[in-house]
């Protein structure tokens, strides 16, 4: 969008007063002014996403049909990476995941990664390595905790010092339209009062300007650094303001401008993000390209904090717990389904019993699995399965999903309406111990097990390796456990011999001194249920008054919930 000034004076004899018209020649993409956000026309995915920049949920419009240009902030890389990062990362990697792989939106994902700053100069000094050197060592170690996080990697990683001159030339173009200034000192500042009150889309954060501030060249408290002029023993690079190197904020703007140009669908980051980096980046932006409206959608995921903690977590705060240590104690799935059990733009709480929770709901899933599939191969007896309602049930959980994730990405209801059809599935598996003469519905559970594995696939959680995760330690003593007591038991159920002679109508008897067994084995039956632990007896065959040995038996692991989930 391209602005034209026109001073008209008043007409009237004696008044110096100036009227300032300005023109502006329309995008024919955008359409429509609320809340100083331009909606844009292009091609409505029919979704509908928050949008910072209104503070309310708005249609997701892209500029081209089937694909969305997307920028994210990378990490400033002088320290490890933690669970703050990844939260934040793995939140919008579902989304990125949700838009490609269920609405057919490809994603062109851009990353910035920060590898020259205050933070990487103080740090490598401390170290007494190289700036370079230590920023490519957290790089690296960066990229590999997010490989074992499942997060998608963007189209292409940017980092600053590989972009200098592409910096100074956006510099000098804000400079150029008048939105920029130097110093003495060789430093150059954002002008805020050159863009009045436009400044502040994002945040409102429109303070009164507060003139020259003492020894400072700032002419306003607002002012921020484009370019940084060099102190001694820090990396710096030429610039026709002398000796510098970039300011925060303009690294973004430049790497994002160079690959999208003046037009963006979709800036994603951490709340703490959005005042001041993601408004400063707007400023210069849109004060570089001359255009009303450089992002169309900011979407900030909520902080991560320590349970009873109400700071986030942050290495500033030095209260962080880093990926890798994470990762000792919990697995890549079930941090996953800990970030999709609450939306992600809410703040999050992290403590042992919110990842029990992500797990419970896991081992319930894989319970699911292994007994459907069970019932499947005829292992599993059951009585009638209402398969029609189960067929009705797993369309409506289809449109249900859908629906929650077109709602702004819903993750919390999208995972709610699989886990009624888990429920409802389970109802319909309760094992009895003699047939009945029931119809079978493989057909149905099997449906239902592709559906559910294709879902959690596009969600980035792999249920097969989470299956084959549940069969470690634990589960291998549950197992021998159980089968101790299945040993146990069909010894209990063993009958006397039948003396000669005795009348064939006679009945054997089972052992009367074994009958204290057999309540050990109940009685262990259900001192593990509250545990989550739920061992199922299968036998066939039984008589009135005298349980048989059994032929076969369901050993099955539930880590389990055990609540209604409807």
């Amino acid at each position: 969008m391209y602005f034209i000034s026109i001073k008209l004076h008043c007409g009237k004899r004696g008044c110096g007063n100036i009227m300032l018209l300005q023109i502006s020649r329309p995008r024919t993409s955008l359409t429509r002014v609320r809340n100083n956000w331009i909606q844009p026309l292009g091609h409505d995915t029919g979704l509908k996403t928050y949008n910072s920049l209104t503070k309310q949920k708005e249609p997701l419009i892209l500029a081209q049909e089937g694909i969305a240009t997307w920028y994210s902030c990378g990490p400033t890389v002088y320290d490890h990476a933690h669970l703050g990062h990844a939260c934040s990362y793995v939140r919008f990697d579902i989304i990125q995941r949700v838009l490609s792989r269920v609405f057919g939106v490809s994603v062109i994902h851009v990353m910035v990664i920060t590898d020259i700053d205050d933070k990487i100069i103080r740090r490598a000094i401390e170290e007494s390595i190289s700036p370079t050197v230590l920023a490519r060592m957290y790089e690296e170690e960066f990229k590999n905790d997010m490989l074992a996080l499942k997060v998608l990697p963007p189209a292409v990683y940017l980092r600053v010092t590989e972009n200098i001159p592409q910096i100074v030339a956006f510099i000098e173009g804000i400079m150029r339209n008048g939105h920029a200034y130097a110093t003495k000192q060789g430093d150059v500042y954002f002008d805020i009062r050159s863009i009045g009150d436009r400044y502040g889309k994002l945040m409102g954060a429109r303070s009164k300007p507060l003139g020259f501030l003492g020894d400072t060249e700032k002419r306003d408290s607002r002012d921020f650094a484009l370019w940084k002029a060099s102190k001694p023993q820090e990396p710096s690079w030429s610039s026709p303001w002398g000796k510098g190197r970039p300011g925060w904020h303009i690294e973004c703007s430049t790497i994002a401008s160079s690959v999208f140009g003046s037009q963006l669908d979709i800036h994603s980051g951490g709340i703490d993000l959005a005042f001041p980096h993601h408004e400063n980046e707007i400023a210069q932006c849109e004060a570089y390209h001359q255009c009303g409206q450089w992002g169309n959608y900011f979407l900030h995921s909520g902080h991560l904090h320590l349970k009873g903690s109400a700071e986030k977590m942050s290495k500033s705060l030095k209260n962080f717990i880093t990926i890798k240590d994470f990762l000792g104690s919990y697995s890549a799935n079930e941090f996953r389904m800990f970030c999709l059990l609450t939306k992600y733009r809410s703040a999050i709480d992290y403590s042992d019993t919110s990842m029990n929770e992500a797990r419970s709901f896991l081992a319930t899933i894989a319970a699911f699995n292994h007994d459907a599939k069970a019932y499947m191969r005829g292992q599993l007896q059951c009585q009638a399965v209402q398969e029609e309602a189960l067929w009705e049930l797993l369309a409506q959980t289809k449109s249900s999903f859908v629906q929650a994730l077109a709602d702004d990405f819903d993750t919390p209801r999208a995972v709610n309406a699989i886990m009624t059809l888990i429920y409802q599935g389970n109802r319909n598996l309760q094992p009895i111990t003699k047939p009945d003469g029931s119809p079978r519905s493989p057909a149905v559970f099997g449906a239902i097990l592709a559906y559910i594995r294709d879902v959690f696939e596009v969600l980035g959680i792999d249920l097969e390796a989470h299956s084959v995760n549940c069969s470690g330690t634990l589960e291998n003593v549950v197992e021998q456990l159980a089968r101790f007591r299945t040993e146990v038991r069909a010894f209990a159920l063993s009958v006397e011999d039948v003396p000669p002679g005795v009348p064939s109508h006679v009945r054997p008897r089972p052992h009367p001194d074994r009958v204290p067994l057999l309540k050990a084995c109940d009685k262990l039956r259900k001192d593990l249920a509250p545990l989550g632990v739920h061992i199922k007896d299968h036998c066939s065959g039984c008589e009135s008054g005298v349980e048989p040995r059994p032929k076969s038996i369901l050993q099955t692991l539930q880590i389990n919930k055990c609540k209604d989930m409807k």
